[in-house]
């Protein structure tokens, strides 16, 4: 009988342990470990930041759903990984070997690279759902005495949508409070352009999202460094396209919100010959490590050059699609390998994004997500907005049941095929 440890209990590491315990069942121990009794649904945080949604609504009790589907969990941070021993040495005390290891961590994000940054700053987050709860806070005291808005993504950011997402929901949850007009916005970004998205443009993402922003009243700054962030301010570097100082300026600012760079967490990142320079886990094609064999890893845990070489530095984005994907590859692969078969699966790593604008959305499909493409689609529209709830309740529900049927394969890409052939 095998040991399979699962190393985060996120929207990786979820579906990870479901398909796990489909593929291998009784025969072998399938073991989840997350450092919170209750599971994320992190695409719904911007709604949270803005009151459309209480925690509650998008939090999921792990220990009763993956146990009941024969699946071990321990709620305790992972403090050290010793790979060459096939050991764990966790928070609670406890120490767990395995046979084989899936990295689903996520990041660590990076808010001491810059300073005021982070929710012990200046700067509010929505990269967590505890995050996305304080922010929302901080905005409803924000709203009695409303005043400049800036929204954004630091240098080295790879994560754009939400940072979008939440520039746009607030835009329209002023607007719906008929208080838009006392706060203007900036939009500040380390991509080279609005719509880059770290995946180089999709389609004519461009030129939706500048229409979007300019029809919002939303200014933009590209290829911007933040250099710090302030109580009532941000200060800011802008580039030109290549790479030299244009100017700096400051932003004054009574409530900012950017995505953070990310990094691997500790105890992986402190694996050097595991992981590359920024602590993601080094990967071949069948999502395994080259190093550790017995060691696995997807989603943003995973190590992925950026899709091109910025002015700003900036990385690409694991979407739920990629993540989807790489953790039913490697269910069946870890099946294979348990089986004396060789490991061939390997995960579909393109980007599908639906970017909710409050009371719109945008639909974004890179078919693969590095170019040059097969498929390279941007669509604008209400129902993007509708299909966001729908999707967030039915992932919800598949997290509480154990359903392990492929999301976005078998819902988001029929839709959106459907729609596409409907222009």
């Amino acid at each position: 009988m095998a040991h399979i440890v699962v190393m985060g209990a996120g929207v990786g590491g979820m579906p990870a342990a479901y398909d796990l315990k489909r593929e291998l069942g009784a025969a072998h121990t399938v073991t989840l470990i997350g450092s919170s009794e209750h599971f994320q649904f992190t695409p719904s945080n911007p709604w949270v930041a803005v009151g459309w949604r209480a925690p509650e609504d998008i939090l999921v009790a792990i220990r009763p759903n993956v146990e009941k589907k024969g699946i071990r969990f321990i709620a305790s941070a992972v403090t050290a990984l010793e790979p060459a021993e096939s050991r764990l040495s966790l928070a609670d005390g406890q120490t767990l070997t395995y046979d084989y290891l899936v990295i689903t961590t996520g990041p660590q994000l990076a808010f001491d690279e810059i300073p005021g940054t982070g929710p012990q700053g200046h700067t509010h987050s929505i990269c967590t759902t505890p995050h996305a709860e304080q922010t929302g806070k901080a905005y409803q005291e924000f709203l009695g005495n409303p005043g400049p808005v800036v929204i954004g993504a630091v240098q080295g950011a790879s994560c754009f949508g939400p940072a979008y997402e939440f520039a746009l929901i607030v835009d329209a949850d002023l607007r719906k409070r008929k208080l838009r007009d006392r706060v203007p916005m900036t939009f500040v970004t380390s991509e080279p352009y609005i719509g880059h998205m770290g995946l180089g443009g999709v389609g004519d993402s461009k030129g939706l999202l500048e229409s979007e922003l300019r029809q919002r009243h939303i200014k933009w700054i590209t290829n911007a460094k933040l250099i710090e962030a302030r109580a009532d301010s941000v200060k800011i570097a802008e580039h030109d396209d290549k790479g030299s100082l244009v100017r700096e300026q400051e932003l004054p600012s009574r409530f900012s919100m950017f995505i953070p760079a990310f990094k691997g967490v500790a105890p992986v990142a402190a694996i050097k010959d595991m992981c590359n320079p920024r602590g993601f886990v080094l990967i071949d094609e069948f999502q395994r490590n080259p190093r550790y064999r017995n060691i696995f890893a997807a989603g943003v845990c995973v190590a992925i050059p950026p899709v091109e070489t910025t002015p700003v530095p900036t990385g690409a984005p694991k979407t739920g699609y990629m993540i989807e994907s790489m953790v039913t590859a490697i269910a069946e692969n870890i099946k294979h390998e348990l089986a004396g078969e060789p490991a061939d699966r390997k995960a579909t790593w393109n980007a599908i994004c639906l970017a909710d604008m409050g009371d719109s959305g945008v639909a974004f499909v890179a078919l693969p997500q590095i170019p040059p493409r097969n498929l390279t689609w941007a669509k604008k529209g209400k129902w993007v907005h509708l299909a966001k709830v729908a999707f967030e309740k039915y992932f919800i529900r598949k997290m509480k049941t154990g359903n392990t049927e492929p999301v976005y394969e078998k819902y988001v890409l029929k839709a959106l095929g459907i729609l596409r052939l409907k222009g």
